[in-house]
């Protein structure tokens, strides 16, 4: 048995991780697999190159297998009818799409906090005097009572519901009355029908209010519903299958004994063919996995196909929903092959959702791949929206399950987003808060044009960004202008420094713009194509582009990879050795994922960053630019509605160093990195290799050690020796 498999994963899956070489799990591994496989909501925080893809797709893709072969055998069916078997529950099926019924279909709830979701009984009565009992739970906003088939699920609000509130009104076809009094949690309201005079009141806790509608004379050969509508709430039920709380009134009876002639079936929500089967549609993943960039995206697809080798009958089926591709290969997929699990991005999974090629009925999988990622390109609407959608109970009585993982979950937007849309998540925090990885070492080199004046004398230099091209610069000028036009000069001929003094074959360079990523491709072929080989990758490159440069690095045909932070979450390569920050990102987490590229699988990496000791003049094209950059040569500060900032880098270096509770070690703009803190024992992009002592010779620090020990050791037998002595005297 392999160490996977001791944790409940199939032996099928453990065999392909097995020949991946992976030996044991990895701490994020250890304890989200099982987690995930217990069927409870999961917030995974760990350093970056930990293993977090893995710890979710593995129980993911095992349960999305064992349900969809449940499926095909038929069990799911059987464990569908045993859920909906008892005859008064709350329907699975006619229900809004926040509204969860848990398996015993006598609890709900809405954790909604702006929209009412409400649901129907799965028998209603035709005739008779007939009660319920419903008893709030939690906190938040109720209302119940009865309705027919035709009524929306928003009781109350059309001439087919009749409902009475927590709020103490009375509410039938939009119209809100005064009705005996507020209620609230642990209060128990008794919902009476009388089908034979037309009528319907409450009790609140054995309490009777009196009347509170007359049932109109059309609706009186209707079969009416117990039902129920919350917002961000919770009650239970009782249709009679246990006694009462408080008795009923002479002549009502509980719902439950009800005679099958006047006991009507719920029919809304009922299906035939394939799903009457509880055979999901084509178009109906058991899982969605949304990541923040494509790459990430193509990452993760490759890591299910790779789990997935040895798992056979039925096969499962993955698709990637990315955008700048076809999007009709897609749908074509959706609509003929079928699909299981699918990853994607947010832009393209809302075009197939919105289009109607994508359903979200047969969901029980949500994941969100690097949160914050996700959250700060503005996806919080959609996500939010997307939950609603998907079923928080399945037919066959599961919950859907939510996992929410990255590097930095300690956002203030994450945990409102999990407190909003998780149901009691487990915490896995192996971090804390941002923390680098011990394999990584990160260092600083001041760009300073004042003190290194070499840019006044450069005969062939990087093409800048323009920001400066209508000032007044000249070499030697001491204006803001000249000196930010000096930083943007020197950090390329500081990146090729720091890639002469390493000899680095293979590095990741960050840039913080397109044009920047450009600029430093161009200055790179200018100087030698072959010695600083590269590609560029960044958003307005075709995508085919992307890919194929991503590709050629990977497989070592270019040396270095030019790029913005739509990579700094997409690129998972082990061993790589380098990696070097043009610029430091604004956003501090952004840092955390940047360096992280180096120093994945045990293996040491170092990550230079270039910080300008005076402010730079740089673009920033925000909302107010038509453009949004392209051709665009505002270069007025925004203050004054332009597209132009002053960059402060020794200012976001403090934060950084703030935020990780760290002072990173600067170097000299020679580049040379002290080999002190790792003994000298270092090669970048290979494991790490244990430090020395620090004595001369490991056998002058062991001696005596050694020599104690030897004297503790024949003490010992000495000892054992006196006592055996002694033993044989008294016998």
């Amino acid at each position: 048995m392999t160490a996977f498999e001791e944790f409940g994963v199939l032996p099928e899956i453990a065999k392909a991780i097995d020949e991946l070489e992976w030996t044991l799990p990895t701490d994020i591994q250890a304890e989200g697999v099982p987690l995930v496989l217990g069927g409870g909501d999961v917030l995974m925080a760990a350093e970056t190159g930990s293993g977090k893809t893995a710890a979710f797709c593995l129980p993911i893709l095992q349960i999305v297998w064992e349900t969809v072969k449940d499926i095909e055998s038929g069990k799911a069916a059987k464990a569908s009818a045993a859920h909906t078997c008892p005859p008064w529950t709350m329907s699975v099926k006619d229900r809004g799409n926040s509204l969860a019924v848990d398996p015993s279909g006598l609890r709900v709830q809405s954790r909604e906090q702006k929209e009412w979701h409400g649901g129907r009984c799965t028998r209603g009565v035709q005739g008779g005097k007939w009660g319920f009992e419903a008893t709030v739970t939690d906190e938040g906003l109720c209302r119940v009572g009865w309705c027919t088939l035709q009524a929306n699920l928003d009781l109350g609000t059309d001439k087919f519901g009749f409902g009475f509130g927590g709020t103490g009104k009375k509410s039938n076809n939009r119209q809100f009355d005064n009705y005996g009094e507020a209620f609230g949690k642990s209060d128990v309201i008794t919902c009476l029908i009388d089908l034979d005079k037309g009528e319907i009141k409450f009790l609140k806790n054995g309490v009777d209010l009196g009347t509170a509608f007359t049932i109109n004379k059309q609706l009186s050969n209707s079969a009416f519903f117990p039902a129920v509508v919350l917002k961000n709430a919770e009650m239970s039920f009782n249709f009679g299958d246990k006694p009462f709380k408080y008795d009923l009134p002479d002549g009502y009876k509980p719902t439950n004994a009800v005679p099958k002639d006047k006991a009507i079936t719920n029919t809304n929500g009922q299906t035939s063919g394939a799903e009457a089967s509880n055979k999901p549609a084509t178009n109906a993943p058991q899982a969605i996995i949304i990541e923040p960039s494509r790459e990430l995206a193509e990452q993760t697809c490759e890591q299910i196909k790779k789990f997935k080798k040895y798992l056979d009958a039925p096969k499962i089926r993955e698709l990637l929903v990315i955008g700048g591709v076809n999007i009709k290969d897609q749908i074509y997929a959706l609509q003929n092959d079928g699909v299981d699990i699918i990853v994607g991005t947010p832009g393209r999974l809302e075009d197939l959702i919105q289009a109607g090629y994508l359903s979200l009925t047969n969901c029980r999988f949500f994941v969100l791949d690097e949160a914050d990622g996700l959250l700060k390109q503005g996806y919080t609407e959609l996500i939010e929206r997307l939950h609603r959608q998907m079923p928080k109970i399945t037919s066959d009585g599961r919950r859907l399950q939510m996992i929410v993982c990255s590097a930095t979950l300690h956002a203030f937007e994450v945990k409102k987003m999990a407190e909003k849309l998780m149901y009691f998540p487990t915490w896995i925090d192996l971090k804390g808060e941002d923390a680098v990885p011990e394999t990584v070492h990160h260092v600083v080199v001041n760009v300073d044009p004042q003190k290194d004046q070499s840019w006044c004398n450069l005969r062939r230099h990087i093409l800048t960004d323009g920001v400066h091209a209508q000032d007044n610069v000249k070499p030697g000028m001491n204006t803001p202008e000249a000196l930010s036009e000096a930083v943007k000069l020197l950090k390329g001929e500081y990146c090729i420094k720091a890639i002469d003094e390493h000899r680095m074959d293979r590095a990741i360079i960050f840039c913080r713009t397109k044009l920047d990523c450009d600029n430093l491709e161009k200055y790179f072929k200018q100087l030698n194509s072959k010695q600083y080989s590269c590609v560029c990758l960044h958003g307005d490159r075709k995508p085919h582009e992307r890919k194929a440069n991503l590709e050629s690095f990977k497989k070592g045909q270019v040396k270095f990879l030019i790029c913005t932070d739509v990579a700094a979450r997409g690129i998972d390569i082990s061993g790589l050795p380098f990696m070097i920050n043009v610029t430091l990102p604004d956003e501090k987490s952004n840092y955390v994922h940047r360096i992280g590229r180096v120093g994945r699988a045990e293996r040491m990496g170092l990550a230079i960053s270039l910080v300008s000791t005076v402010p730079e003049k740089v673009w920033y094209h925000g909302e107010w630019c038509k453009t949004r950059g392209r051709n665009c040569w505002n270069t007025n500060l925004t203050d004054v509605k332009g597209c132009c900032i002053w960059y402060n880098e020794p200012q976001y270096l403090a934060d950084i160093e703030e935020h990780l509770n760290v002072t990173i070690q600067q170097i000299e703009s020679d580049m040379k990195v002290p080999s002190d803190e790792f003994d000298g024992k270092v090669v970048y992009g290979q494991k790490r290799k244990l430090a020395g002592s620090g004595y001369q010779t490991h056998t002058a620090q062991m001696a005596p050690v050694v020599k104690e020990l030897s004297k503790l050791e024949s003490q010992a037998q000495l000892t054992y020796l006196r006592r055996q002595f002694k033993i044989a005297r008294k016998s």
